[in-house]
C-alpha cells in the first residue's frame, strides 16, 4: 500500500525520509496518495436524511429550551391529571402512568438518537485524524526536501527530533 520503488532512491531527502522508520526499504509513506480532503465535505458525504434528523433531535434535546417545554408539559399534564381542569379532564391517575409510559420511550428514543450522533462524532474524528495524517505527512516530506535544498544536515535534525520526542513522551510517561 505504500511507495516502494525499485530503483534505489537518489534524492537525499527522500533517502533521510525513508530511513526515519529505521529501515531503507523505498518505503517512503503508506498511503497512495496526497490530497487534501475537506473533513466536512467528507462528513456531508456520508451524511443521510435520517442522520440529519438525529442531528437536529440530539441539538434540540440538549437544549434549554427542551427543558423548559418538558418543564410546561409535565406541569399541565399533572395539573390536568390532579383534578385542577375539573375531575372529567383526568385521563392519567396518580401515579401518571401513561406520563411514565411516554416518558420513558422518549428517553429510549433520546438515547438512541444520542447515540447516532455519537456513531457519526467517531466516524468524523476517525476522517479528522487521516486528513491530519495526510497534512503531517505532507509537511515532512516538503520540510525534509526544503532543508536539504538549504543545505541543513538532515540527520542531525532527525536525532534532535527523535531526542525531542522521546523527551516528551517520558514526560509524560511519568509527569514530574
Amino acid at each position: 500500500m505504500g511507495m516502494t520503488t525499485n530503483t534505489p532512491i537518489t534524492c537525499p531527502a527522500c533517502r533521510v525520509i525513508d530511513r526515519a522508520d529505521g529501515v531503507e526499504d523505498g518505503n517512503l509513506y503508506k498511503i497512495d496518495h496526497y490530497h487534501v480532503r475537506s473533513e466536512n465535505a467528507l462528513l456531508r458525504g456520508l451524511m443521510r436524511a435520517q442522520d440529519r434528523a438525529a442531528d437536529r433531535i440530539t441539538s434540540f434535546a440538549g437544549s434549554l429550551r427542551f427543558v423548559y417545554i418538558h418543564t410546561a408539559w409535565f406541569a399541565v399534564w399533572i395539573a390536568v391529571n390532579v383534578g385542577a381542569l375539573g375531575v372529567a379532564r383526568e385521563f392519567d391517575k396518580f401515579p401518571f402512568g401513561l406520563l411514565t409510559m411516554v416518558v420513558s420511550l422518549e428517553a429510549i428514543f433520546l438515547a438512541t438518537f444520542v447515540m447516532v450522533t455519537q456513531n457519526r462524532q467517531g466516524r468524523r474524528a476517525d476522517i479528522r485524524s487521516d486528513i491530519d495524517f495526510e497534512t503531517n505527512l505532507r509537511s515532512e516530506i516538503w520540510s525534509v526536501h526544503i532543508g536539504e535544498a538549504l543545505g541543513i544536515d538532515v540527520e542531525h535534525v532527525e536525532d534532535v527530533v527523535r531526542q525531542a520526542i522521546s523527551g516528551a513522551r517520558s514526560q509524560f510517561d511519568h509527569p514530574g
